[in-house]
Order: C-alpha cells, then structure tokens, then sequence
C-alpha cells in the first residue's frame, strides 16, 4: 500500500474514533432519533429471508448529503466514509417475496418522500459498532435490529407516488419512467429495492437493485442510440477521483462497448478484468460486476445527447488511494464527469489509445494484452468501421 493509501486509512479510522467518541451512546443505547436522508437498505444475508430497514444519523435537519451519490463530486474518500459512518442501520428480518404490513409499507413512504423525515428508531437490543463495505453499495455505520420505527413530517414526491400505485406497470418501465422523469438514480434504486415496482413485487436486495437498475437505464438509452448515426472522429475523455483514473475512448463504428479494469495487489502485482459487449447486449454477468453497468450508462447518456452512437472502450486504473470501497456509484458519477468535459481528438486509432492511456501507470502495451475491443482496433482499418 502507498505512503497515501495509509495515510488515508488512518484518517477514516481516527474520525472512526472521533465519531464514536462523541455519539457513543448509540452503541449502548437502545434507540436513536435523527432525520433519516431519507435511506432504505435491503441487506442480502439470509436470502430469501433478509434485514430490511432505514438508515438515521443521530443528526435532526436536512440530512440529504449522506446518502445522495449524485451530489457526492469533489468530496474526498474521507469526507464520503465519514458520511456514511454516520448512518445507523436499522433491520427487521423480511421474506423478499413477501413486501406487505406496516413495516414495509412505512418504509416504502420514507423511499418516496422529497425531504428528510423525522426518524424514531428503538431497537431490541444495543446497536453493534460494525462497519459494512461490500463494493458495490456505500458503506454505513452501526447496526440494530428494529423493534419499532416511526416517521413523520414526510413530504411525498409525487413522480414517485403515481408509479408506486401504478400496479400494472412493469418494473423495468417504472425505473425507466422515473429515470426520464429526472429523478434521481440512487432515489429509483431505493424504491426498486423496497418492492415498489412491478406486477409481482418483492425486495431486491439493495446491491443487486443498484445493479439492476444501471442496467434496465443503459439498455433502455442504448435501444436509442441504435437508430443514430456513428460519430466521425476519435474522442478521449478522462476523469480522476477518488483515486481511480478513468479514460473514455470513442471511435466510429457501430455501437460496441468494452469495460477493462485493472487494480494494483497486495504484493504490487497489477490485476486486470474486462468485459463486453455488441449491439445485442451482454451475454454473462460481467466479471467487474456493477461497474460496468455504471460505466456503460454514463457512457449512454453522453451519447444520447449528441444523437450519436460509437463504439466505446472504458478504461479504469484503481490505484492504491482508493484505501475503502465506497460502491458502483462513483463509476457512474465519474464517468458522467468525464463526459461532460470538452473531449480530445485524435487523427488516428494509435494516437487515441495512446492518449487515453496517457494519465495512467499501466501502459498501453499492457492495456492490449487484456479485452478485445483494443486487439481489434489494432487489426481494423477505418473501412471497418461502417
């Protein structure tokens, strides 16, 4: 691990302690009161039976911040962990194909609600000072199983509502309906997760739902950029957070759309994963799992705003830095950072490799080596490409 890595692990787990110290009464107190951002988590644990409930800081007024990836840009690793550490996890055991009482139905009112409700949590024994970090949802702090939980002064987002008693709509369709509505992705993961769409609704723990729903968006923007016409130049686009390094490369061809990931290991060794697809979809879960949904949609979206389609190759190199695991959704926001920036050109498919690996440790000769879309741009010429 770098001298910076350590240096940021260290940060989080003295602000661990800074937080403990000064709400330790959450983890020998059998209760707490806060306004929930608003949060729902379905855990995945136990499957098909699993830990269902809010997530509440000890903290009353607009908590939004905490759990709200989209507003999440320029914040540190720090600053991103401390957010989350703040969050008390409340679980009540659930059959996922069993969404129904009081309890679901309060939960599913705090997804739909636009502002921070009130939130009073007892639970049935102390809270555990346990930390969560999957990969692929944001980490959170304590948990507690719930006893009772009551909310109030909820404002519903009425979008939300009408999809939510809209029984014949097809999940798919709901998210898709939300999502060009403008409402934000992390708020129709929530709902999807809660059981609140379909014609046969369940839970969908949250991991999976963050997932799903990067997924049904970027198919559905995909089945558009179908019908556009294929860029004409070669475009690089880069973005750097949280110590991960992104490069976008599109190039004129039909679509087509390779993710490669490559991360340095404990003993220095550089480990490498990649995945793609064409026109008709991927055919396997992918190996780098959610973020490549993530990435594609962010991709997507870029070109659905020009009315273009492209082939695309995604190039991220995790460094060291990024000491904790903070979820899927930095793919996506890094990605849609990226795309927003004026893109460079390059005159031929070499120079456009060369400068999306630019910024990054690992070289292009080692990118080559890895996926397919970079062996077959080396062996195309320009008349493959329509």
């Amino acid at each position: 691990m770098s001298p910076n890595a350590q240096d940021i692990r260290k940060s989080i787990e003295q602000n661990w302690k800074e937080y403990l110290s000064r709400y330790g009464n959450l983890f020998s107190s059998d209760s707490i009161s806060g306004s929930s951002p608003p949060s729902v988590f379905v855990g995945s644990y136990g499957y098909p039976k699993v830990g269902v409930g809010p997530m509440v800081p000890p903290i009353h007024g607009d908590t939004s911040l905490l759990d709200l990836p989209e507003k999440w840009s320029g914040k540190t690793l720090e600053d991103i962990v401390n957010f989350r550490l703040k969050l008390v996890r409340g679980v009540q055991n659930v059959s996922v194909a069993h969404p129904q009482g009081r309890y679901i139905e309060s939960l599913q009112e705090l997804a739909m609600s636009s502002n921070t409700p009130d939130s009073d949590i007892v639970f049935e024994k102390h809270t555990s000072p346990i930390t969560t970090i999957d990969g692929e949802s944001a980490p959170f702090g304590p948990i507690g199983e719930v006893k009772t939980a009551k909310f109030s002064g909820m404002s519903t987002n009425q979008t939300i509502e009408k999809t939510y008693y809209d029984k014949d709509l097809k999940a798919e369709d709901a998210v898709v309906s939300l999502y060009e509505s403008g409402i934000e992705i992390s708020k129709i993961q929530k709902c999807f997760s809660i059981g609140m769409f379909g014609k046969e609704r369940k839970l969908v723990p949250t991991r999976w739902s963050i997932t799903a729903t990067d997924d049904i968006i970027s198919k559905s923007l995909v089945a558009e950029i179908l019908d556009y016409q294929t860029i004409d130049s070669y475009q690089v686009f880069t973005h750097e957070h949280l110590g991960n390094i992104f490069s976008v490369f599109l190039f004129p061809h039909r679509w087509i759309f390779e993710m490669e990931e490559a991360w340095y290991t404990e003993k220095g060794e550089i480990g490498f994963g990649a995945d793609a697809e064409d026109a008709n979809g991927i055919d396997h879960y992918p190996s780098i799992a959610g973020a490549y949904f993530a990435a594609k949609l962010g991709v997507a979206e870029h070109l659905k705003r020009k009315q273009r389609q492209a082939g695309v190759l995604v190039l991220r190199e995790i460094r060291p830095e990024y000491a904790v695991p903070v979820g899927v959704w930095q793919v996506r926001e890094a990605i849609r950072a990226a795309m927003s920036k004026i893109p460079v050109l390059a005159e031929t498919i070499d120079d456009g490799l060369s400068l999306a690996c630019k910024h990054m440790s690992i070289s292009k000769s080692e990118w080559l080596t890895k996926g397919t879309t970079l062996k077959m741009l080396k062996q195309k010429s320009i008349a493959d490409y329509f």
